[in-house]
């Protein structure tokens, strides 16, 4: 779960900026969005909005790139690549998480300049009520010597300070984190590492609007409940679809006879591959999956069922659905998982493609069940979504360019409104800024450009 991420001088951001998750007590409204742990709360959706260019995009970004840089991990110098583009002096880059997993509070915080990480620090996070509890911190000097601070018992213990000697000599590079590289050694002192990096490689999950969930079809067929779920909630949306489904067939019965060659060569990348299942997009750009099961390989499609004249039932393939309904589809793993899981996933342009009405309905589904797990967080310029029975305020974000050309973040709770107050009508007449001004399109001289006599 996110409580705070915190960036300066990444993409537009210059100053520090954040974004938490933190609710405002004081509000009464919608109670059952804040999940306690350990008598700390939470809330569990926010929207960010913001006009084209603003830089709410820009937020899902930095936090992607955070995620990239401890997982893969990547050379943090490429992060220099996206600096805010005026500052005339190097300076350095910071990104900061606050999390909450497997029962634990973390803080995490990676500060760079010019490729190199100053310093590397995770703490388990005292949330302002206890002292934070130092896991470790690394530091780099000019030389790019790194140094190594662990906790106390980590540095008391003999074994212990022998590992660190090895970790610095043969796996500190001054350009990568070491979250990774600590949370894969068996040391009882680093045990609390491994949940901090499984909140990353595994709870953090980003969506842009590109993005495809994977292994769709196999899931389908192989999970019953995720199959049920993902059948309801499309069936749900009235949009003609009455059934979901995966297609499976063995492999050369799906390929045909006419190319053994190509078979082969698939089926030798199954056998090679460690899980015995590869994915591949088709040449109507449709995933399937190929699984190796006993002695054969087996190939799975995803169909989709509709009901048409005379109560006629066709399936379709996903690129004959529209642009909208495979967006629905691509929401429906996000959806499923932080129903059941303290997963976070942040979209970007949640509406792309889809119905007003629909993602409307879509959100409106979320906020209201009561037994979700984890959060979602997401970008958009759906003013439908402006809905104070579905939103809390503290749950409605905006993303705003300063006369610098940098972002500013804030919150709709930074305004005194009440319940009652339309909050989109307030935001599409401007009383919370964040919206684009357009000049007058006889000053644009359009009409200089227009091709009727």
């Amino acid at each position: 779960m996110l409580i705070r991420f915190v960036v300066k001088n990444l993409f537009s951001f210059d100053n520090f900026k954040e974004f938490n998750s933190i609710p405002n007590n004081r509000l009464g409204t919608l109670s059952r969005h804040k999940y306690s742990f350990n008598d700390f709360k939470l809330l569990k959706i926010a929207s960010i909005y913001g006009a084209n260019g603003a830089g709410k995009s820009n937020l899902i970004r930095s936090l992607a790139a955070l995620q990239r840089v401890v997982v893969t991990p990547e050379d943090a110098y490429k992060l220099n690549d996206y600096q805010f583009k005026f500052n005339k002096d190097s300076q350095s880059q910071v990104l900061a998480a606050e999390f909450f997993q497997d029962n634990t509070f973390f803080y995490y915080a990676l500060e760079v300049l010019s490729g190199t990480i100053l310093t590397e620090e995770l703490y388990i996070s005292g949330m302002g009520k206890k002292d934070d509890i130092l896991i470790f911190e690394r530091k780099t000097n000019n030389e790019k010597i790194t140094t190594i601070q662990f906790s106390d018992d980590f540095e008391n213990d003999e074994k212990s300070i022998l590992l660190k000697d090895i970790i610095i000599e043969e796996f500190v590079k001054h350009n990568e984190p070491i979250l990774k590289t600590l949370a894969d050694k068996k040391n009882k002192f680093l045990l609390e590492t491994k949940k901090a990096y499984k909140w990353f490689s595994e709870s953090l999950n980003v969506i842009t609007p590109d993005s495809k969930p994977s292994s769709l079809p196999l899931r389908i067929d192989h999970d019953s409940d995720f199959s049920r779920y993902a059948k309801d909630t499309m069936c749900s949306f009235n949009i003609g679809i009455t059934s979901l489904f995966s297609e499976k067939k063995e492999i050369s019965e799906f390929f045909g006879e006419n190319d053994p060659e190509e078979v082969s060569d698939l089926v030798k990348r199954v056998e090679r591959s460690k899980t015995g299942i590869i994915s591949l997009v088709n040449s109507n750009q449709n995933e399937i999956i190929l699984a190796k099961e006993d002695e054969n390989v087996m190939v799975y499609s995803l169909k989709i069922e509709h009901t048409g004249k005379n109560n006629t039932k066709a399936q379709f393939e996903l690129d004959e659905e529209s642009d909208g309904t495979n967006r629905l589809l691509d929401f429906i793993p996000a959806f499923e998982s932080i129903k059941r899981n303290q997963a976070v996933y942040i979209i970007d342009e949640v509406e792309r493609s889809i119905h007003p009405l629909l993602i409307k309905e879509l959100i409106r589904k979320f906020s209201l069940e009561e037994e979700t797990r984890g959060q979602l967080i997401f970008t958009t310029h759906e003013s439908n979504l402006l809905d104070q029975e579905f939103f809390r305020r503290d749950e409605i974000w905006f993303a705003e360019k300063d006369k610098h050309g940098a972002t500013d973040l804030y919150s709709l709770n930074d305004f005194n409104e009440h319940i009652t107050k339309d909050i989109r009508n307030g935001y599409l007449n401007g009383r919370y800024g964040a919206i684009p001004f357009l000049g007058n399109l006889k000053d644009l001289n359009w009409n200089n450009y227009d091709t009727q006599e």
